[in-house]
């Protein structure tokens, strides 16, 4: 809680020296312009009070452009956030993201991103080290694959009594934000693919 013009001119009237030529009186010319320095150091404080806040990107509200300068936001794969929420969850994320390369990463990834997705590495079929029922999943550069299955309502098909004519025969909502932040945090050395299902 900052101090108040009051506080700060009570300070500056006991800090002046004692004497005619500097009255105590609140009516005086003195004392007016000791009440207009008040004014202004109280409004000081409160800035500084404000500051507080922006510094912490959860609450900013003026220093948002800046944090968004410094996190390099808006990004190509998020697109420009419309709300004030928005902004601050997305300068919050680029901050506090700590990397990664294990499934459990790139699950907690797209979780932040609102998708619920099952991870699968490929491993090539080995002689004498798989089994007999095992995948068939092609040559050795296969274990450098991996697939984001997108779990959730995103696949429609047509349906005969449901679909009109001239409906396409599959149509699937594109998680291109989740793509693109994927794409971006894959390891360089491996391939990525984004599959689409219904739960």
């Amino acid at each position: 809680m900052g101090r108040s013009a009051q506080d700060f001119q009570a300070q500056l009237q006991a800090l002046q020296p004692p004497g005619a030529a500097l009255p105590q009186d609140m009516d005086s010319t003195w004392g007016q312009f000791l009440a207009a320095l008040a004014g202004e150091l109280a409004r000081v404080d409160a800035r500084s009070d404000d500051l507080l806040d922006e510094v912490d990107p959860r609450s900013t509200l003026e220093l948002l452009p800046d944090w968004e300068r410094v996190c390099a936001l808006p990004d190509a794969c998020t697109g420009d956030a419309t709300t004030l929420q928005e902004r601050r969850r997305a300068v919050v994320r680029v901050l506090t993201a700590r990397g990664g390369q294990s499934p459990a990463y790139f699950q907690a990834v797209a979780s932040e991103l609102g998708y619920s997705v099952i991870i699968e590495e490929f491993r090539p079929f080995i002689a004498g080290a798989s089994r007999c029922g095992d995948v068939l999943n092609g040559p050795a550069t296969v274990r450098h694959t991996w697939r984001v299955r997108v779990l959730g309502p995103r696949v429609t098909w047509f349906r005969a009594g449901a679909s009109r004519c001239g409906d396409l025969l599959g149509a699937i909502a594109r998680a291109q934000d989740l793509e693109c932040v994927l794409g971006r945090l894959a390891p360089a050395h491996t391939h990525l693919i984004v599959a689409y299902e219904e739960d």
